[in-house]
């Protein structure tokens, strides 16, 4: 097995792992939350610091804001997991603000992360467009938010990242990435 082939194994792995952090709410374990947020700031900057040599070269300034933003992220989820396993109400309530940041921080990386994909055709292109349409849906959802319309109908508006992440993650531990766009990138740049 081929460097690119581990690292887009990898990559859908980690995808799968930076979920994790779904499960780790239930106050009544906070050893297992703060673990599972941890693993998923590690996860999400992981990603980005794989993905950046492939996506440098099709566009290098998205690519180092794209390296930024999700090392920024990464560093909100590994805070947040460590604050979940304070009995303080004002540091858990810090953690409660910095987990809301944390939801707005995503939607725009995810913006450039399949920006780059569709970009560079490492994958498909339908699922780089099923990506950036979810994370538009998302940025309209952190909009409404923000401005004070927040309805548990909105909450459906974030199925569609989540699907495209999976069934993302799936396909690049089952397919990789289009070897005829491997072969032609310049990894020196």
């Amino acid at each position: 097995m081929d460097k690119h082939r581990k690292t887009a194994i990898i990559v859908g792995v980690l995808i799968l792992l930076a979920y994790s952090l779904l499960g780790s709410s239930n106050p009544d374990f906070k050893a297992v939350g703060m673990l599972l947020e941890v693993i998923s700031g590690v996860a999400v900057i992981a990603i980005a610091a794989l993905m950046f040599p492939y996506f440098k070269p099709y566009d290098p300034t998205v690519s180092l804001w794209y390296l930024a933003l999700k090392t920024l992220e990464g560093g909100l989820l590994v805070v947040t997991g460590v604050l979940f396993l304070s009995h303080s109400n004002i540091l858990l309530g810090v953690r409660d603000g910095i987990h809301a940041i944390h939801g707005y921080v995503f939607a725009i990386p995810a913006l450039m992360f399949y920006f780059l994909l569709y970009k560079s055709q490492l994958v498909p292109r339908w699922i780089s467009v099923w990506g950036v349409v979810a994370a538009v849906l998302l940025v309209i959802v952190n909009v409404f938010e923000v401005a004070g319309f927040n309805s548990d109908a909105m909450k459906i508006l974030y199925l569609p990242i989540v699907l495209n992440e999976a069934f993302l993650a799936i396909w690049l531990m089952i397919k990789g990435f289009n070897s005829s766009v491997i072969k032609n990138i310049d990894f020196k740049l």
